[in-house]
């Protein structure tokens, strides 16, 4: 089954939605920039309310590596999502912290940022269209010969998911803003987006 991630539960009630919908990861935005930004507080409460069996990703950007490491050992998130100018140095430090799973966010213009992908030491990537939680989708076709599994993000909805998913076959789904109405998650979104997922997988 293709894998979902919604990104930027920031809310009690957010976390209550992705118990009912049951996604395969949910991720809290530790970037203090970001209108989603959770403080660490704020993220171990929420992970208190949340299903066990749905991984929790802390997305950062550009942060210091003992600060990941320490929400990764503390149990407040089980994977860190490097979503900055992060390079391999970083992530070997960052290795030499924690044992926790670290996924690289690549933002796709063309070909060359797919090679610096392909070869990333983390051990899951993720392709975006931007800095993350933009809305816009990136040129889907420059993927066709790609064969690295990957989290596809950038500009998803309910409504063109499908559409990405037949198209390219992603490892898993990563949604924020599709999701989200007047700035804050939208409950019957996110259930239009886990189900078209799912239908898609089926078919």
């Amino acid at each position: 089954m293709m894998k979902i991630k919604l990104c930027g539960l920031s809310r009690p009630c957010d976390i209550e939605w992705a118990n009912a919908l049951m996604p395969d990861y949910i991720g809290f935005v530790f970037a203090r920039k970001s209108r989603r930004y959770v403080s660490p507080t704020i993220a171990r409460e929420l992970r208190g309310k949340l299903n066990p069996t749905i991984c929790a990703v802390g997305v950062f950007v550009n942060e210091i590596p003992e600060a990941v490491a320490m929400l990764l050992n503390d149990g407040i998130i089980d994977i860190a999502q490097l979503h900055g100018g992060e390079d391999e140095d970083y992530i070997k430090t960052l290795r030499k912290l924690t044992d926790k799973p670290l996924i690289k966010a690549f933002r796709v213009d063309g070909p060359p940022d797919l090679e610096r992908a392909y070869r990333s030491s983390a051990d899951h990537i993720l392709l975006d269209s931007g800095a993350g939680g933009t809305g816009t989708a990136f040129d889907w076709a420059l993927l066709k010969e790609f064969d690295r599994p990957y989290f596809l993000a950038g500009g998803l909805s309910p409504e063109n998911v499908v559409r990405a998913v037949k198209a390219v076959h992603p490892f898993a789904v990563d949604v924020s803003s599709g999701i989200e109405t007047d700035g804050v998650k939208d409950y019957n979104k996110m259930t239009a987006f886990v189900s078209a997922v799912r239908k898609a997988h089926q078919e």
